[in-house]
């Protein structure tokens, strides 16, 4: 296990010298993303002026403000609350997200799946897990909003942030196969039925 601080535009040795346990602290730049945002770029073909490529993006539509447009915001936004959301059900976007706009760590909460796992180790990614209910933590973490696109969809647009040690997060799935998520589900698994067993309750 190890603390690590990146700075993006990750490599991809810097992401397979990654491994679940490790946590890691981002520093710099961060994407947010939700499903609409992944809706529109890869099911109805949009596009962003953005270059994703070698950054970390995190599952979010957060809340904010609009503000008069300045060097604190010049966006013309500022952050409320960036909360992170649940992962599992942007699941099929992980594989396009890597492949097509070379993203290489994905910020959420609860895991993905196994096409998900895969899909890092084909092309050099990991999942970098945050703790439910830390949206206010998190937002303390956002310096600015850098810039906004595909603001048609707000909140779900495509979010530019400029963070400060955003952090830290535990790698939960990296390129090697490893998964902590599964790893605490099948100890769920066991337990449960040793407890249905003790109860006399045979499934």
């Amino acid at each position: 296990m190890a603390d690590i601080t990146l700075t993006p535009p990750f490599t991809e040795t810097m992401i397979r010298d990654l491994h679940a346990g490790d946590r890691v602290t981002v520093r710099g730049t961060l994407f947010g993303i939700r499903d609409a945002t992944q809706i529109h770029l890869f099911d109805r073909d949009r596009h962003t002026r953005f270059d994703l490529s070698g950054h970390a993006v995190i599952h979010t539509a957060p809340n904010v403000r609009s503000v008069p447009i300045g060097p604190a915001h010049p966006a013309g936004y500022a952050p409320v609350s960036v909360g992170t959301t649940t992962s599992l059900r942007m699941e099929r976007f992980t594989r396009p997200l890597l492949q097509r706009l070379g993203v290489r760590a994905i910020i959420g909460k609860g895991g993905l799946g196994a096409d998900s796992l895969a899909a890092f180790g084909t092309f050099g990614g990991v999942y970098l897990a945050v703790v439910g209910g830390a949206a206010a933590l998190e937002t303390t973490w956002i310096e600015r909003i850098d810039d906004v696109d595909l603001d048609d969809l707000n909140p779900e647009s495509l979010w530019k942030f400029a963070v400060r040690d955003f952090g830290p997060l535990l790698v939960t799935m990296d390129t090697h196969g490893n998964d902590l998520h599964e790893v605490v589900r099948a100890r769920a698994r066991h337990n449960r039925t040793a407890v249905l067993a003790g109860l006399g309750v045979t499934s």
